[in-house]
């Protein structure tokens, strides 16, 4: 059964509103009747009528108040208000549109043009609730649909991250003191890349893609990877091709960061003066991640252990780096890396061998940086 409409009739005036009720009630609307602004105001915060008559002239609250109180507030600026009023100055009828009444009756009231009136209003309030309705749902479909396309980024970021733990991690599985050697050096690669100004998201994807530059290493044999000792001519050149190697995995993919990956894997070991490799690229000539990359890898690799030396003190690391401005290092990158050396060695400090655990650490870290 259908609700009926609630109509609120408020005047001063008894015989006025005993008036409305008995034109209004016969027609199936539900009647509330309230003597002045304040009771009106009251009235409709318990009902949430679907029409208001309002008298203009009534003591303490008058019609152009109750009105703009009603209009102002989103739960009853819907509410279409009638204005039922003897005042037939024009300025008094531009007040009232001002003041948020939607139409007008003229005292003496005549009963067909208030149930003509009441009727049209009522249908434009049904038309705009349904709308209103309409749009809610559009919106609750937009936002599930929202989270749902969150959720589906988050599963493949996830993935992502995943991945390239993976594949990072194939190329460093030989050597057990290099395991925390992919969060450091990323960290430090996307915090040197922040202090030169990168933008939030090439920052991020420069973290995300650093622990790859390494994985042309699964190619090279373990005998060298893992010899003590100095690594002769023919070794050192097999070693080299670890940046090749990179290239020939990552290249190809449609995936963003494998292309930055690819990048940062084949111009790592390229040193600002030209003497690195495999290219022999100089200055500008080498790509920006690769020179942010650079510094990151060889500070990790002067304080880390490897089976060739022990770890550097940070004091002799720092020298070691210093040295290398302007000729292994691009010189902003230096100057950078030294203004957030503080950082530096936090990262360093939070990323030790014995609070990484596995993939889920790697995950964690990178997922929440930013």
């Amino acid at each position: 059964m259908k609700t009926p409409n609630r109509i609120l009739v408020v005047d001063d005036k008894e015989y006025n509103r005993e008036l409305m009720e008995a034109i209004l009630s016969p027609q199936g609307y539900e009647v509330f009747l309230a003597a002045d602004g304040v009771e009106a105001l009251d009235t409709v915060a318990q009902i949430l009528p679907d029409l208001v008559m309002l008298d203009v002239m009534m003591p303490v609250m008058d019609g152009f108040q109750v009105a703009r109180q009603l209009k102002a507030h989103e739960e009853t600026r819907g509410i279409p208000i009638v204005m039922v009023t003897a005042l037939k100055d024009v300025t008094d009828r531009v007040n009232a549109l001002e003041a948020g009444a939607d139409d007008f009756l003229s005292k003496p009231v005549e009963r067909i043009e208030v149930l003509a009136r009441v009727r049209s209003l009522l249908k434009v309030k049904q038309y705009n609730d349904q709308t209103r309705r309409y749009q809610k749902e559009l919106e609750e479909q937009v936002q599930l649909k929202t989270e749902q396309l969150r959720a589906t980024l988050r599963n493949l970021q996830q993935a992502t991250l995943e991945t390239i733990y993976r594949l990072s991690r194939a190329a460093e599985y030989k050597d057990e003191d290099t395991h925390a050697h992919l969060f450091r050096m990323s960290h430090y690669a996307a915090a040197v890349a922040r202090r030169l100004g990168h933008s939030s998201e090439q920052t991020r994807a420069l973290l995300y893609a650093a622990p790859m530059h390494d994985v042309g290493k699964i190619g090279i044999p373990e005998r060298i990877l893992l010899k003590p000792g100095k690594l002769d001519a023919q070794e050192w050149d097999t070693m080299k091709k670890h940046t090749t190697i990179g290239v020939k995995i990552l290249e190809g993919s449609q995936n963003d960061l494998m292309q930055l990956a690819e990048v940062i894997a084949h111009s790592h070991h390229e040193k600002w003066d030209g003497s690195g490799y495999p290219r022999g690229l100089a200055g500008e000539d080498i790509p920006i991640v690769g020179r942010i990359s650079a510094i990151a890898d060889v500070f990790d690799a002067l304080t880390s252990k490897r089976p060739y030396k022990e770890p550097f003190s940070i004091e002799k690391s720092f020298s070691i780096i210093r040295e290398g401005h302007g000729n292994h290092f691009d010189p902003l990158v230096v100057d950078a890396f030294f203004d957030i050396s503080d950082e530096i060695l936090e990262i360093k400090a939070r990323f030790s061998d014995e609070h990484i655990e596995g993939i889920e650490d790697f995950v964690a870290a990178l997922g929440k940086w930013g």
